[in-house]
C-alpha cells in the first residue's frame, strides 16, 4: 500500500471515529438491510422459460477490445471507441435488445461515450426494447445529476426512448421511458428475468438497492448479469439459484473487488463503496474466496467488469478460470448460444 493510500485510509478511519451519527446511521441501514435479506422469501419463477440464443455487447467499460484505437475521456484522440469507468451491455435475446445500464458520462457531453460507442457499433437507441438499470450510482445511470435526480440518461441532451419499459430497481423517473419499478424477482419476457432489488448499505452513500439481469438459455443454464455486486455474490448468487433452479452456466458484469486499487477517485470503490466502515478493505482473500465460491457451481464462462475490479483481481480471476474467462471489453461481445 503506497502512503499516499495509508493517508487516505487513515483519513477515512479517523472520520468514521469522529462521526458517531454517521457511523450510527450506517449500522441501522446495514442492520435494516440484512433483515430484509434474512425476511425475503422469492417464489421461484416457473413460468419464466428459455431463450434459444443470448449475446452480451458490452458498450460502455473501463477497457475496449484491443486494436480499436480507444482512449479514456480526456486523452485528446478521436478513438473508435470510448472508455471510462462506468457500465453499459446490450443484452441480446432472440431478437430482444436490452440496453443494461447506461453508463457514467463523466463530462456530461453529447455524444456521449455511450451514444459514441453504439454509433461505432451500428447500434441505435431505435433498437432498443427495454433498458434495466441495475441500481441509481452515477456510473450506471449517466451521473451524478442523474444519481441526484433518481433518473437516467444516454447522454447529456435528450434521447428519445419512445415509451420503451425501463426497469428499476427503486422509485425512478424519465421524460419519455416508460419507468417501472421492480418490487420482486419478477419475469421481464420470455427466459429472461430480474432478480428484484438486493440492499447493501454502504458507507456515506446510504443504502445501495441493486438489481441483476437473468437469462434462461435452453440447453445451457442460467446467465446471469450483474451490475455492480454490491449486495455481495454470496445473495445474488443465492437470489437467483431461489428464482431459477437452474445450473449455472455463466456470470458477466461487475462484483466490486477493488482491491488494490479504485478506479474511481483514489480510495472511493475499495473504501468507500464497499459496504464495509471505511477502515475495513475488500482483501485479497475475499476474492479468493469469491473465485472458489464460482468454481463451485461450475460456470462455464465468466467475465469480471474492470469498472469497479482492480487488475489484481481480473488477474486472480483469469488464472482461477482458464479458458472458461471471458474478457469484458467495448466492442467485444461474449455469445452463448
Amino acid at each position: 500500500m503506497s502512503l499516499t493510500d495509508k493517508a487516505y485510509e487513515a483519513y477515512w478511519s479517523a472520520s468514521g471515529l469522529v462521526r458517531p451519527f454517521t457511523l450510527a446511521r450506517y449500522l441501522r441501514q446495514k442492520k435494516a438491510a440484512d433483515q430484509e435479506w434474512q425476511s425475503s422469501h422469492p417464489q421461484p419463477l416457473d413460468d419464466l422459460g428459455t431463450v434459444e440464443k443470448l449475446s452480451v455487447l458490452p458498450l460502455v467499460e473501463f477497457y475496449a477490445a484491443p486494436n480499436s484505437g480507444a482512449a479514456r475521456d480526456g486523452d485528446g484522440a478521436a478513438p473508435r471507441f470510448r472508455t471510462e469507468s462506468g457500465v453499459s451491455y446490450l443484452v441480446r435475446a432472440d431478437g430482444k435488445n436490452i440496453l443494461f445500464d447506461v453508463g457514467y458520462n463523466q463530462l456530461r457531453e453529447h455524444p456521449s461515450p455511450l451514444l459514441h460507442n453504439m454509433a461505432a457499433l451500428g447500434v441505435s437507441p431505435d433498437d432498443l426494447d427495454a433498458v434495466v438499470i441495475s441500481h441509481i450510482h452515477l456510473d450506471h445511470v449517466g451521473g451524478p445529476h442523474c444519481q441526484a435526480q433518481r433518473t437516467f440518461a444516454l447522454s447529456a441532451e435528450d434521447v428519445d426512448l419512445r415509451g420503451i419499459p425501463a426497469y428499476t430497481p427503486a422509485p425512478m423517473t424519465h421524460a419519455t421511458a416508460k419507468v417501472e419499478t421492480v418490487t420482486q424477482g419478477r419475469r421481464l419476457s420470455e427466459g429472461i428475468a430480474s432478480t428484484g432489488p438486493l440492499t447493501r448499505a454502504i458507507w456515506l452513500m446510504g443504502p445501495a438497492t441493486e438489481q441483476s439481469l437473468l437469462v434462461n438459455v435452453k440447453d445451457k443454464g442460467l446467465v446471469l448479469i450483474v451490475g455492480c455486486g454490491h449486495p455481495s455474490l454470496t445473495r445474488i448468487l443465492a437470489r437467483a439459484q431461489a428464482l431459477v433452479p437452474a445450473p449455472l452456466y455463466a456470470v458477466m458484469g461487475g462484483l466490486h473487488y477493488p482491491v488494490t486499487s479504485s478506479r474511481v477517485g483514489k480510495g472511493r470503490q475499495n473504501i468507500i463503496g464497499s459496504g464495509k466502515v471505511p477502515w475495513l478493505r475488500i482483501t485479497r482473500a475475499e476474492a479468493r474466496a469469491a473465485v472458489d465460491a464460482l468454481k463451485a457451481l461450475d460456470p462455464q464462462v465468466v467475465a469480471l467488469s474492470a469498472h469497479d475490479s482492480c487488475d489484481w483481481t481480473l488477474d486472480l480471476f483469469r488464472a482461477g478460470f482458464g479458458d472458461r474467462y471471458r474478457e469484458v471489453r467495448v466492442g467485444e461481445e461474449i455469445v452463448i448460444a
